[in-house]
């Protein structure tokens, strides 16, 4: 017992060398770079949008908002330590900077499944009934869910960060790209599948139950808008539905792909495991503010008017 919290108290550095056996590391920090530069613009974009214009605060944009914010913190927990990484060689980062990013990192992931879940919620009720939504789903009522969904997600979290906290570790080496539970857990001297059931079955909670109630949710939504008679009013419900249905599958179809893959028996190599890794982190923030912005009508004449009279005020 002692041996092992001696090996604590020495491990302070851990060195990420997930990057390390790949060529171009330049050109792939660049691109990493560039998008998570792209996500802040279109994320802070949709966020200013919002706050600036009192007639868009509705529960739709206020989840969208939500979202944006998710987005940022996202993106934020992962993308500068692989920039950072590729770059700028820089390779090393301590112990608790690790767990904190860690923490932050899988508390957005929790929080964004749930946020997507209220956006379904909320695209059923507009839906069944359109006439009692804004008294159904008020803007208070909103605001309550989300704060309920991010204490939620900051609770079901924390067992794994204080689990892995109290390890002890015997290698100063993350094999992968960034600091995530597996990562981490694979840098202490445990076996680690014991310590994979808490988050094993937060995931079947987060992924397979949240994906499920969505599935559901439109289920519901489709045979409402087929129920009804009048062809537009079809495609106008189904056209609010659209832009949902675009970032759900950006954020659980990397998820899905990786575990339908490990189900019948395929093993990823640390190289394409990193890259599903990678790519689920990067794709789900910069597809989603730039799918609400192109898709929601009030964020689209917002934005439209305010690049006019931009491009007005430069001209004078």
């Amino acid at each position: 017992m002692n041996t092992a919290n001696e090996t604590v108290r020495s491990v302070s550095e851990l060195t990420i060398i997930g990057f390390d056996h790949l060529s171009h590391q330049k050109l792939i920090g660049s691109v990493i770079l560039i998008t998570y530069i792209l996500i802040l613009i279109c994320t802070t974009t949709n966020v200013s949008i919002i706050v600036s214009d009192r007639h868009l605060r509705t529960p739709m944009c206020i989840l969208i908002c939500n979202l944006s914010v998710v987005d940022i913190i996202f993106s934020s927990s992962c993308s500068p330590t692989m920039i950072s990484v590729l770059l700028f060689e820089i390779k090393t980062i301590s112990l608790t900077s690790c767990v904190a990013w860690l923490y932050i990192h899988h508390v957005a992931d929790a929080t964004e499944c749930l946020a997507l879940t209220l956006m379904a919620l909320d695209r059923m009720i507009a839906i069944m009934s359109p006439l009692r939504y804004h008294s159904i789903l008020t803007n208070s009522r909103t605001i309550q869910l989300i704060v309920l969904s991010w204490v939620i997600a900051m609770g079901v979290v924390l067992p794994s960060v204080t689990t892995l906290r109290s390890l002890p570790y015997c290698q100063p080496l993350i094999k992968y790209v960034f600091c995530d539970y597996p990562a981490l857990l694979r840098a202490a001297c445990v076996n680690p599948e014991a310590y994979f059931i808490y988050p094993v079955i937060m995931s079947a909670w987060l992924l397979g139950g949240h994906f499920t109630f969505i599935f559901l949710t439109y289920v519901v939504i489709i045979v409402t808008v087929l129920r009804l008679a009048n062809r537009q009013s079809r495609k106008k419900m189904f056209s609010t539905c659209i832009s949902h249905i675009i970032v759900c599958t950006s954020f659980y179809g990397p998820k899905l792909v990786n575990i339908l893959l490990t189900r019948i028996g395929v093993t990823l190599t640390l190289t394409e495991r990193n890259a599903v890794v990678t790519v689920a982190a990067m794709l789900p923030p910069l597809i989603n503010p730039l799918t609400y912005c192109l898709t929601t009508k009030q964020l689209r004449e917002r934005l439209i008017k305010l690049l006019i009279r931009n491009r007005v005020a430069s001209v004078k």
